[in-house]
C-alpha cells in the first residue's frame, strides 16, 4: 500500500470552531484542479522540505510529495485543509528521506576533504528558500538533528504551524510534537553555547 493511501484524506479545517465543516452542516470546500492546488501550495511545500532536508534532497521530496497528491487526488472528498494534507504528505517525505539518508553509505573521494568541510556555503536558492533567516553553523547543527525533532523544528519555526496541526502533519500526539520541538531546540542551544566557549 503506498504512502498516499495512509494518508487522510483531509485534516480538519481550523477556524476555531470543532469539528469539521460537514459535522457543523457546512458545505465542504470544493476541490480545485490540481494544478490550481500546486501553484497555491508549491513555495510553502519546497520552503518547508529545504528547511526539513536541506537543499541536497528538497527538489527529490518535493517531486515525491506533488506525485503522491497528486495520486490520491481523485479520491478526496473535500477541500477543507488542502495546506494540512500537503504538508502531512511533506512531512513524511521528509522523515523518510531522512531515514533511508542514514542507512546508505556516502563514498568520498578523500577523507580529508570530508574532514575539513563539510558543508560548503549556503547557496542562493537555499538562502532563498530559508527567507535569509539561517547561518551556516546553525544549518549544520538542524541538519544533524534527528528526523522528528528537525521535521517538528520545520513546522514549528519556519512554518509557525501551531502544535495540534504539526501532531497532524507527523501523525503523532500534540505532547510528542512539543517534546519532538523542545528536544531540538534544547540540542541547537547546546551547540550553540558549546560554540560560544570554543
Amino acid at each position: 500500500m503506498g504512502e498516499e493511501a495512509r494518508l487522510p484524506p483531509h485534516l480538519p479545517a481550523r477556524d476555531g470552531r470543532r469539528g469539521t465543516r460537514a459535522e457543523r452542516g457546512q458545505r465542504p470546500a470544493s476541490i480545485p484542479p490540481f494544478q490550481s492546488f500546486l501553484d497555491e501550495h508549491r513555495t510553502l511545500v519546497y520552503r518547508f522540505l529545504v528547511g526539513a532536508v536541506g537543499p541536497n534532497e528538497a527538489d527529490d521530496c518535493f517531486q515525491e510529495t506533488f506525485l503522491a497528491a497528486m495520486r490520491a487526488y481523485p479520491n478526496l472528498r473535500h477541500a477543507d485543509n488542502l495546506r494540512g494534507w500537503i504538508l502531512a504528505i511533506a512531512t513524511r517525505k521528509a522523515i523518510d528521506a531522512a531515514r533511508a539518508r542514514n542507512k546508505r553509505a556516502e563514498p568520498v573521494a578523500d577523507v580529508t576533504e570530508l574532514l575539513v568541510g563539510q558543508a560548503g556555503p549556503a547557496s542562493d536558492a537555499e538562502s532563498e528558500a530559508l527567507g535569509g533567516w539561517i547561518d551556516e553553523p546553525l544549518w549544520n547543527d538542524i541538519l544533524e538533528l534527528p528526523p522528528m525533532q528537525r521535521v517538528a523544528l520545520v513546522h514549528r519555526v519556519l512554518l509557525d504551524r501551531p502544535y495540534a496541526e504539526l501532531a497532524a502533519a507527523m501523525g503523532s500526539s500534540v505532547d510528542s510534537a512539543r517534546a519532538n520541538v523542545y528536544q531540538a531546540l534544547k540540542k541547537l542551544r547546546e551547540a550553540w553555547t558549546n560554540r560560544e566557549r570554543h
